[in-house]
């Protein structure tokens, strides 16, 4: 059994015009010990399925429909006491943003502190202990002496370290990476997810990769979901969705990538449209070189293509040579 399986999830926002729906039938999976990344442009769903497993939503979103299987239970069934519980200790977020994601007005050793007495009911030099330990797991030089410093003492690289270790101390079952290399150099960056698999393999832990980075998702990701307004239009292990993909969406991802063999980038055309906007078929007909009259009547259904390969799309073959 999966740890953490999303079936049919519907999610919008009410809003004094009415309600528009963000997230449609997202279905996704993850066992232990495997990386799923959700990829897509910005505004395709994929932080807010993210946020929506974490219930951490704003407050005039809405669930409609849908279940959320977290280790045999539905996560949306759960009281937001019980939620609070799982939230931080078994399920860690590892959010966009490492320089903004650490209180300045405090020492790395109080928020470490604070996270292990509030999920592991430790106090005292065992939870001092305990973070120190926490630290040195995700390779952060004298460890006990960083304990004293502030975010603003850190780089980058070290703060993300430090919400790692975080993630660490409470023994989570499932780390969310969103984006969890924005705003790092290179060299770091491969430090950061060669940390994250070394996680995954040594504790028993899954990961959701939340990223634009196709070039991560490659090195990293055992599964990949390909989302366009809110929908997943292709899904299968990596290696099927970089060797042979069939959605247009996700040929046009690919072929935007850069490339020391080609004379200029092969940009996608047009804008990925906004929840306000009526669009009739499938959402991505605007921007699809092979619609049909059918493709802006109907929405397609996320169905089986191969053994291994899901995907949302009327004529998958027609842009099999494209």
């Amino acid at each position: 059994m999966s740890l953490l399986e999303i079936k049919n999830l519907n999610m919008g926002f009410n809003f004094e015009a009415g309600y528009f729906p963000v997230l449609f039938d997202v279905s996704l999976k993850v066992d232990k010990q495997k990386t799923l990344a959700i990829v897509g442009e910005s505004g395709s769903g994929k932080t807010m399925t993210a946020m929506s497993v974490l219930r951490l939503l704003p407050q005039n979103a809405v669930i409609t429909s849908g279940d959320i299987i977290f280790n045999g239970q539905n996560l949306l069934k759960l009281k937001q006491n019980d939620m609070t519980k799982i939230r931080g200790k078994e399920i860690a977020l590892i959010p966009q943003d490492p320089m903004c994601s650490l209180n300045p007005l405090y020492t790395i050793g109080n928020q470490l502190l604070e996270v292990i007495n509030l999920h592991q009911n430790i106090k005292g030099k065992e939870a001092f202990d305990l973070a120190v330990e926490s630290l040195e797991k995700v390779r952060i030089p004298n460890a006990r002496k960083r304990m004293d410093s502030y975010a603003h003492e850190l780089s980058g690289g070290m703060k993300q370290r430090v919400i790692i270790a975080m993630a660490l101390a409470t023994n989570a079952k499932l780390i969310i990476a969103d984006e969890p290399t924005t705003a790092l150099d290179v060299t770091v960056q491969a430090q950061i997810m060669k940390l994250l698999n070394e996680i995954k393999t040594n504790y028993e832990t899954c990961v959701i990769l939340i990223t634009h980075d196709l070039g991560l998702v490659a090195e990293n990701a055992d599964d990949t979901a390909v989302m366009y307004c809110g929908r997943i239009v292709e899904y299968s292990d990596t290696s099927s969705i970089f060797d042979n993909p069939v959605h247009p969406y996700t040929k046009a991802l690919l072929k935007a990538l850069p490339d020391i063999n080609k004379n200029k980038l092969e940009a996608i055309k047009g804008q990925p449209p906004s929840i306000f906007d009526k669009i009739s078929g499938c959402k991505f007909n605007p921007r699809c070189n092979f619609k049909q009259d059918l493709c802006l009547k109907d929405v397609p259904v996320l169905k089986n293509y191969s053994e291994n390969k899901l995907v949302a799309c009327f004529y998958p073959d027609k842009s099999k040579n494209q």
